[in-house]
């Protein structure tokens, strides 16, 4: 469904996306986790065909993502990290304008349709201005799709939402990758990556530095840490290989440890020495 092979993205003297290759197949819900910077932004805008690639090929559908652009639109949907709605229009005054630029067919079918896949019916003759931040952005869903897409591109789609409405947005993108749809979405959270996605690509400086199912990322590490706080604030974890083990190191160190599961961002420390921030 989704094929990059060395995609390079130079700006001016900054390389964005640095010889990125992967696939993503039918269904798949797939993440691509990285700190602000990585280059998750510009790689999923290459994907879109709204950035041309320096260098490498994108195929979405198999068809090329340069030469046979029109094509594709016609099968994405893109939920974007700015809210671009028009504030002044209603919830399906957007859509609907959306739908004619687009040339929807049946398009008032479609619009109750999209507004029923994220929980927003009830909400269709709201302004966007009287909107919470979180029906925006389940809006901004709505639109994407639309068109009906067979891939659905989120780029952080619950970036600024308090955790009790990124869940609910969690539950939408369930839903699209149920009906068949494949979802590639960028986040920097990391319980967003771990709870959505069935495999996780980590960015780090332009460049994919490890991909697999959350799973197989966090053997790489070992199933358990144990965070300790010293007397001048600073965080030392250790690794370590079972349970048992860890609660008798967290008893044999200083005051301050806690004991807890590995996460993905365990992973991106190890493999690059900094935090996802």
């Amino acid at each position: 469904m989704i094929e990059a092979r060395e995609l390079r993205k130079t700006y001016e003297t900054v390389t964005a996306v640095d010889g990125v290759s992967f696939s993503v197949g039918t269904g798949e819900i797939f993440g691509l986790l990285g700190p602000n910077g990585a280059g998750k932004s510009t790689l999923i805008r290459m994907m879109t065909c709204l950035t041309r690639p320096d260098a490498g090929k994108c195929r979405i559908s198999g068809r090329d993502a340069v030469a046979e652009a029109g094509a594709i639109k016609s099968l994405i949907g893109i939920v974007p990290q700015e809210n671009n709605l028009d504030r002044e229009l209603t919830a399906w005054e957007n859509l609907f304008i959306y739908g004619r630029l687009h040339r929807v067919a049946n398009l008032r079918s479609r619009i109750d349709g999209a507004l029923d896949e994220v929980d927003l019916r009830d909400r269709s003759g709201s302004l966007v201005n009287g909107l919470s931040g979180g029906m925006k952005r389940r809006l901004i869903i709505a639109r994407a799709l639309l068109t009906d897409p067979s891939i659905l591109f989120l780029d952080e789609p619950s970036i600024g939402l308090d955790p009790q409405i990124r869940r609910q947005l969690w539950d939408i993108v369930r839903r699209a990758a149920r009906s068949g749809r494949t979802v590639f979405l960028t986040t920097h959270y990391i319980e967003e990556a771990e709870t959505l996605c069935d495999r996780v690509g980590i960015l780090s400086k332009g460049r994919l530095i490890a991909l697999d199912t959350p799973t197989a990322l966090k053997e790489l590490v070992g199933p358990y840490v144990v965070d300790r706080i010293t007397d001048d604030g600073r965080l030392i974890q250790h690794l370590v290989r079972n349970r048992d083990e860890a609660v008798e190191l967290a008893r044999t160190l200083e005051n301050g440890c806690t004991v807890r599961r590995t996460n993905l961002e365990d992973v991106f420390i190890k493999l690059t020495g900094e935090r996802i921030e």
